[in-house]
C-alpha cells in the first residue's frame, strides 16, 4: 500500500483505505512534484478534475490503476505507433539493454539510425541524436544562427517547438512587433529576437520578409501544427515559406517531431513536396524512449562541432537502448505497410466522426491527416490559432469527461491531436463512435 509523508515529521503513514487509488497517489505525487505531475498537460487543468495513473499498456488500451481499461487515442503522445509495447520493441530493448544501457562513446545503433532517416527523408544529408524534441529545436536554431550569422527567428502562433527560452514566445499586438515571452523565466530580451506570425497568413509573411529579410536566421514551422489541434496548411502556404526562405537566405526548419515518421516515411515534407534546409524529429524514432533528431544539408549541419564553431553535445544522445528501440519499429512499420494501414483505419475513424456530427446536427470542425486528427468544438473553419480559440471548451469538457467515463481517452484539453496506432481496430473506431454519440447527445 502507498504511504503518504507527514509534512510537519517526514514520516510515513498509510493512506485511507478508500477512494480510487489514482487520487491517493495523485495527492502524494503533489507533495513532491510540482503540480503533481511532470508535464502541464497532464494535470487535467483544461478538463477539470483530477489525473488517472496508469498501470500499464498493452495494444490500444491502457488500464489505470484502479483496473479502468481504455482506448487510447493518446498514443504517449504520438510514439506510441505501432501500439503499445509492441513485441518487436520490447525485444530489441531486451537485447540491446543487455550490452549495456550507456556508453558516452560512439556505437552502432547510432551509424545505423542515422543511414535509416537519411534514406528516409530526402532533405536530410547528415544528421544528429540528441534526446529530445525540445534539444532539437533548440539545437537547430542556434546551428542556423551560426551558419547565417544572423540572429532574428521567425514561428508562428499556435506552433509549439519544445520550452527553450527563444521559443516561449506568444504573438506581439501586431504582425511586425516584436513577440513577448510566453513563460515567466524567459528574458524579454529573448523574445525581442522572436518575431510571432499568425499561421496561413500570407500577407503578414510577405511584409515582415520585405522589412526584415536580411536580420532573419531562421524560420521554423510545424508544417501541420499539432500542439494547437491539427491545423492544416491552406494551398501554397508551405510552398510560400520555402520560397521567401530561399529568396533571403534565411534556413527553412521544418519542425516534424510530431509528423516525422508518422504520417509518412519523408513526414510532411514527403506529402507536400517541400525541402526544408534543416528538419527536426522525434517521438516515433524513439519507440517510445526520449529521443531527438535533427539534419538536413550538409553544408549546414557541417558547423556543428567537431567540425565547425556551433557547440551542441549530450551525454545520453545515441543512446544505444532508445535507438534500438526506435530501429525496431521503423522496421516493423515498413514491413507492415503501416502507413496504408493507418490511412485506411483513419478514414474509418473520419466517416463515424462525421456520421455521429451529421446525426446530431453539428457542424464542428473535424481534421485527419493520416493517422493523426482533431475534433473542434467551434463551426468556424480553424486556420490558426485565433480560430481554434473559439471553440466551446466547456462543451469539450463535457465530451472529453462522457468518453472518459465510458472507457475511450483523449487528451484532456481542446488544443491537442489526437492518434491512431496500427493497433487500432475497426471494432475500436465502431466503440469510439458509439461514446461519442453518447457524448453528444448529452449536450
Amino acid at each position: 500500500m502507498l504511504r503518504q509523508p507527514v509534512a510537519a515529521t517526514g514520516r510515513f503513514i498509510d493512506p485511507m483505505p478508500n477512494g480510487p487509488l489514482s487520487t491517493k497517489l495523485f495527492d502524494l505525487a503533489k507533495q513532491v512534484i510540482p503540480g503533481g505531475v511532470n508535464s502541464p498537460v497532464r494535470a487535467f487543468r483544461n478538463v477539470g478534475g483530477d489525473p488517472f495513473f496508469v498501470q500499464r499498456a498493452k495494444g490500444c488500451r491502457i488500464w489505470d490503476v484502479d483496473g479502468r481499461e481504455m482506448i487510447d487515442f493518446v498514443g504517449t503522445w504520438g510514439p506510441a505507433i505501432l501500439g503499445h509495447a509492441p513485441v518487436c520493441v520490447i525485444e530489441a530493448i531486451h537485447t540491446a539493454a543487455k550490452e549495456g544501457v550507456s556508453f558516452g562513446i560512439p556505437n552502432p545503433y547510432e551509424v545505423k539510425m542515422a543511414q535509416t532517416i537519411c534514406e528516409w527523408v530526402p532533405s536530410i544529408q547528415k544528421v544528429r541524436m540528441v534526446s529530445s524534441g525540445t534539444e532539437a529545436t533548440m539545437s537547430a536554431i542556434r546551428l542556423a544562427r551560426g551558419f547565417t550569422g544572423r540572429h532574428r527567428l521567425v514561428k508562428f502562433d499556435g506552433c509549439y517547438h519544445g520550452h527553450s527560452d527563444s521559443l516561449l514566445v506568444a504573438a506581439g499586438s501586431g504582425a511586425l512587433t516584436h513577440g513577448n515571452p510566453d513563460s515567466a523565466g524567459v528574458p524579454p530580451a529573448f523574445a525581442e529576437l522572436t518575431t510571432v506570425l499568425p499561421f496561413n497568413d500570407e500577407a503578414a509573411l510577405e511584409e515582415l520578409f520585405e522589412q526584415k529579410g536580411h536580420e532573419i536566421a531562421a524560420l521554423i514551422v510545424e508544417p501541420y501544427p499539432a500542439n494547437a489541434g491539427l491545423i492544416l496548411p491552406k494551398p501554397g502556404f508551405l510552398q510560400k515559406l520555402r520560397d521567401l526562405t530561399a529568396k533571403h537566405g534565411v534556413v527553412l526548419i521544418f519542425d516534424e517531431v510530431m509528423t516525422g515518421f508518422r504520417l509518412a516515411k519523408g513526414g510532411v515534407q514527403e506529402l507536400e513536396g517541400i525541402t526544408p534546409d534543416l528538419t527536426c524529429m522525434g517521438k516515433v524514432i524513439g519507440g517510445g524512449l526520449p529521443v531527438g533528431a535533427f539534419g538536413g544539408r550538409a553544408d549546414i549541419m557541417d558547423h556543428l562541432a567537431p567540425l565547425g564553431p556551433v557547440y551542441q553535445a549530450g551525454t545520453l544522445s545515441g543512446n544505444p537502448v532508445a535507438l534500438a528501440a526506435g530501429l525496431a519499429q521503423l522496421r516493423e512499420l515498413d514491413r507492415q505497410k503501416g502507413y496504408a494501414y493507418l490511412e485506411e483505419i483513419g478514414q474509418v475513424m473520419e466517416d463515424a466522426v462525421l456520421d455521429v456530427l451529421k446525426k446530431k446536427g453539428l457542424n464542428y470542425r473535424w481534421y485527419r491527416r493520416g493517422s493523426m486528427f482533431c475534433l473542434f468544438f467551434t463551426e468556424k473553419e480553424v486556420h490558426n490559432l485565433q480560430d481554434a480559440k473559439t471553440s466551446d471548451l466547456a462543451a469539450f469538457r463535457k465530451f472529453f469527461h462522457h468518453c472518459l467515463d465510458h472507457g475511450v481517452y483523449f487528451a484532456p484539453s481542446q488544443f491537442e491531436t489526437g492518434f491512431i496506432s496500427m493497433a487500432h481496430a475497426k471494432e475500436d473506431m465502431e466503440r469510439t463512435a458509439e461514446v461519442a454519440a453518447a457524448a453528444l447527445s448529452a449536450f
